[in-house]
């Protein structure tokens, strides 16, 4: 049985469905009632999981949605009083929070936070973010170094790297491009490798582009800022519902699991 196995029914199914949505609050949201709305209208509309900030209290508040919880953090020590909280998964990034202060993280670092993390959490499942800043190439090398060192799920970014120039549906894809091709180098290098690791997609992507990220090989998606920038909770519920139905429910893919 794989780490994945272990994965609340629900979501191991959305997983191999490839149409699992994630709610992303913020690796640096540490505001509990923000969060708790964020949680609630994740729950509210459709999402497969909400991935939140790594502090046990956090946990505990967004618990309260009822979906499973994944605590984002680039600390590993972080993370085991979260599982202990109850966090289902844990995931090392993403990055965009820490690059307006001039963070970088190249791959030898990632590669250490996976191993220490792994380390720490022999049987909980681990999710990994190579950085967008490296070359695609790269990318999709790190990638198979991070399965190899104990990585159960890949995820992809590129929003903050994004330099849209056009209005409309046109704009939102230009968003999304950097993490699409991400997701589409990643997942055929894994999958030419013979590594059935799923792919996350995330950082820039809104309702029109989701579909794109499943047909560019993610088996899921995650989204942040068009869902917790809003200050009103309905509106974050039409949103999340609104990716729920462009996702619809997926391509079943058993092999990747």
């Amino acid at each position: 049985m794989s780490r994945l196995d272990r994965l609340p029914a629900p979501l191991h199914a959305a997983l191999g469905q490839r149409s699992l949505l994630k709610v992303i609050a913020g690796l640096t949201n540490f505001d509990a009632v923000g969060v708790a709305r964020i949680a609630r209208a994740a729950g509210r509309g459709g999402a497969d999981l909400i991935d939140i900030a790594c502090d046990p209290g956090l946990v505990r508040t967004a618990a309260a949605s009822g979906l499973p919880i994944c605590v984002s953090a680039v600390d590993p020590e972080l993370f085991p009083a979260a599982v202990e909280a109850g966090a289902a998964l844990v995931e090392i990034g993403n990055y965009d929070a820490f690059y307006p202060q001039g963070r970088i993280f190249d791959a030898d670092e990632v590669l250490d936070l996976t191993r220490r993390s792994r380390a720490l959490l022999g049987e909980v499942v681990l999710s990994v973010t190579v950085p967008h800043v490296l070359p695609l190439d790269q990318q999709e090398q790190l990638a198979l170094d991070l399965v190899a060192a104990g990585a159960d799920l890949i995820q992809t970014e590129g929003g903050t790297s994004a330099r849209p120039f056009s209005a409309g549906s046109l704009g939102l894809i230009e968003k999304a491009a950097p993490t699409l091709a991400a997701a589409h180098g990643i997942s055929r290098a894994l999958a030419a490798a013979g590594l059935a690791a799923p792919v996350l997609c995330a950082s820039g992507l809104s309702a029109v582009s989701v579909p794109m990220a499943i047909a560019a090989g993610a088996s899921g998606v995650g989204v942040g800022s068009a869902v917790n920038r809003l200050d009103d909770e309905l509106a974050m519920v039409a949103v999340v519902r609104g990716l729920r139905e462009a996702l619809g429910e997926g391509v079943a893919a058993p092999s990747l699991l």
